[in-house]
């Protein structure tokens, strides 16, 4: 009966853990009322590092999680990519993700932090359309760089290097004061769950083709 239980936990963890992050998503959004002590918090520890170098690092690496950046990307990839099937879905990709933050961006309508801003920023707050964009865009590059690239070396410096990039992205919103820590968060969240649904349906339809 465990072996039972077991080999099905582990046959269907894809799904267990899209469901983990949806109740955890539902969970912040319930509260987001609730939680300023704990954004406070975070947002105190990583403003502690703040200096003028701090800081015009995490403007450089915020700017790769803009739209204007990863559209520019996607279109550079549509020309250099052989596969512009792979091309294709990367930026189809870029769309519902950008859809599905501005629909959660105006159902919600949290107000951005304010008072400590270290850039400019308009619109609402959660969820962060930095962390979700990014986690989508590098996270499905992450995918295709560790089904297609053969070199082992390359694979795990470009995936460490890929997912290092959404962290930092996702910490820089906070530190550059424009967004709350459980918009990144939740975002990162959101994004994980939607990935993974979206990536099932890339390869089924990339195995029918």
């Amino acid at each position: 009966m465990r072996n039972k239980i077991f080999n099905t936990l582990k046959n269907n963890k894809r799904w267990i853990l899209l469901l983990i992050c949806i109740v955890i998503f539902i969970i912040i959004l319930a509260n987001i009322n609730k939680i300023g002590m704990f954004d406070t918090y975070i947002y105190k520890i990583i403003s502690s590092i703040k200096t003028n170098t701090v800081t015009n690092f995490f403007k450089i690496i915020t700017t790769l999680g803009s739209a204007k950046v990863l559209i520019g990307i996607t279109f550079i990839l549509l020309i250099i990519l052989k596969n512009k099937k792979v091309a294709m879905y990367i930026a189809i990709n870029l769309i519902v993700v950008g859809f599905i933050n501005q629909s959660l961006k105006l159902i919600v309508q949290r107000p951005r932090p304010d008072g400590y801003r270290l850039i400019h920023e308009t619109g609402y707050s959660f969820p962060s359309g930095h962390s979700m964009a990014s986690m989508a865009f590098y996270g499905l590059i992450i995918y295709f760089v560790f089904k297609n690239v053969k070199n082992k070396p390359i694979k795990i410096c470009t995936c460490v290097a890929l997912s290092l990039l959404i962290i930092f992205i996702g910490i820089s919103r906070i530190y550059l004061g424009v967004h709350y820590a459980s918009d990144v968060i939740a975002g990162f969240i959101l994004t994980i769950a939607y990935l993974m649904v979206y990536i099932t349906i890339v390869k089924k339809v990339m195995k029918n083709e």
